[in-house]
């Protein structure tokens, strides 16, 4: 039996645990930001923070402004295609979201989430840096998008913000900030 990746109620479903175990920590947050991709972890998020005992809890998605389809299609109210990518010249490298999104995660986004922050190259490395300096925690690009929302608008101003860290599949050999490396 194929189970897809994102575009199954079971995944989904799974994807929003996370969410509930923040949640079932930190009951009182005000705000929860995911990532988006295809959409499973945002709509299981989004699912979650609507439930949540009658407390209204915003949910942002956030995504690489390089693979926008997200944020373009709530905006236009369809789905919008992908942005194109080659193995030659890869859109994001949060290469983790470069799926698109479909009508069954679009229609939870549509009616659970507020809204999609894209942000750039430049600052997805940014906050896999801070989240590396601040927790010791090594993030995949992927996972260091909604810690750039936060980190580059005031979304999390008087707020208490939970972010869902997605993954931790990155190479230390290649850390985007490393540079050269020393040798010793």
């Amino acid at each position: 039996m194929l189970v897809h990746p994102y575009d199954d109620p079971r995944v989904i479903a799974g994807q929003g645990t996370a969410a509930l175990e923040l949640l079932e920590e930190v009951p009182d947050l005000d705000l929860l930001v995911a990532p988006v991709g295809g959409g499973g972890l945002l709509s299981g998020t989004a699912i979650v923070a609507a439930a949540a005992g009658g407390r209204a809890i915003e949910t942002i998605g956030a995504e690489p402004a390089a693979a926008d389809d997200a944020a373009r299609s709530l905006a236009s109210g369809r789905i919008e295609p992908t942005s194109p990518v080659t193995p030659e010249r890869p859109a994001t490298i949060a290469d983790g979201l470069r799926s698109g999104i479909c009508p069954r995660t679009f229609a939870v986004m549509q009616t659970r989430v507020a809204r999609i922050v894209t942000v750039s190259e430049e600052a997805i490395v940014a906050a896999m840096r801070t989240v590396w300096e601040r927790l010791k925690v090594v993030t995949e690009p992927s996972a260091a998008v909604p810690v750039a929302a936060l980190l580059g608008t005031g979304l999390a101003a008087g707020r208490r913000v939970g972010v869902i860290l997605s993954g931790g599949n990155v190479d230390l050999d290649r850390l985007p900030w490393a540079g050269e490396r020393s040798g010793l």
